[in-house]
């Protein structure tokens, strides 16, 4: 049996400026597909991994997070006084009991890398997953994005990237994986190249926001050098690791994976998740036609 992933990083210091002016009062990770905002989405995916250790990277003005898993004692007494059990067990249950979570400050925005190195007094030397909200993997009643890389990891005692296949036309949008096929879904990476040309680009797998790696990664962040404006990039990190350790795995997810970093895909998971809900989906259906 694989060991549990106990602890988790979710980078959400960003300022998400697509989404103005709505995210200049609510935090991009709070925007919400149908009924649950995305933090949500990436902290049940979390828990189904077996998380017990949330560890958000934050910045100093957002606070709507932390809000959002405390607990509302106004409300839920209200709702407890009117006998509204399911709307209280829905407040309550944002966190499961058995999870803390834990709230760290970047201070300057820095990379993605520098926002994962913040994390490094609480998640000390085991391994460690990072999710980035933006990207909502959805799998339905199936294994999580995270829980499937982490059974991986463990299996192959290795780091692991989640990757998807994209357009050959895109890969100048994301950082593209050369890797050798070890099954149907892993492959082993032998390099990893940052928003190629198509024709630089040695495949089309990309890496998207998922990651479960060793402890190992602080110390190679920390002798990252930063690149443009200062930032310091994991995926600098990651290949230190590739040259010393030789083992960091690709996986191709089960599931449908949709960039709500964009206005596009957010609206494509809202019709989605829409269409998940046996109550919804006629409204959703019979509204399409008539448009």
């Amino acid at each position: 049996m694989s060991k549990p992933l106990r602890k988790v990083v979710f980078p959400v210091a960003g300022l998400g400026t697509r989404f103005l002016p709505a995210t200049k009062v609510v935090a991009k990770e709070m925007l919400p597909v149908l009924d649950k905002p995305l933090i949500q989405y990436a902290v049940d995916e979390a828990v189904d991994a077996g998380a017990d250790t949330l560890i958000f990277v934050t910045n100093r003005y957002k606070h709507a997070i932390a809000d959002y898993f405390d607990k509302a004692y106004e409300l839920e007494s209200k709702l407890q006084e009117k006998g509204k059990a399911e709307l209280l067990a829905l407040v309550q249950g944002t966190l499961p009991r058995n999870v803390r979570a834990i709230f760290v400050t970047q201070p300057e925005a820095l990379g993605l890398g520098h926002a994962v190195l913040c994390a490094k007094p609480v998640v000390g030397d085991e391994p460690f997953g990072v999710v980035l909200p933006d990207d909502l993997i959805w799998n339905g009643p199936g294994k999580g994005a995270l829980r499937q890389m982490a059974e991986l990891a463990d299996a192959q005692q290795a780091g692991v990237i989640a990757v998807e296949e994209v357009p050959h036309d895109e890969t100048d949008k994301y950082g593209i994986v050369d890797a050798t096929p070890i099954d149907e879904r892993s492959a082993l990476i032998r390099s990893m190249v940052e928003k190629p040309k198509p024709a630089d680009a040695p495949s089309n797998l990309a890496v998207v926001g998922r990651y479960v790696l060793p402890g190992r990664i602080f110390q190679l962040l920390e002798q990252t050098t930063p690149g443009a404006g200062g930032e310091i990039q994991l995926t600098d990190a990651i290949d230190a690791l590739l040259r010393e350790q030789g083992k960091v795995l690709a996986h191709r997810f089960e599931g449908i994976r949709f960039d709500c970093g964009n206005k596009a895909g957010l609206v494509r998971a809202t019709m989605h998740m829409a269409m998940q809900d046996p109550k919804l989906a006629p409204t959703v259906r019979a509204f399409l036609e008539q448009l």
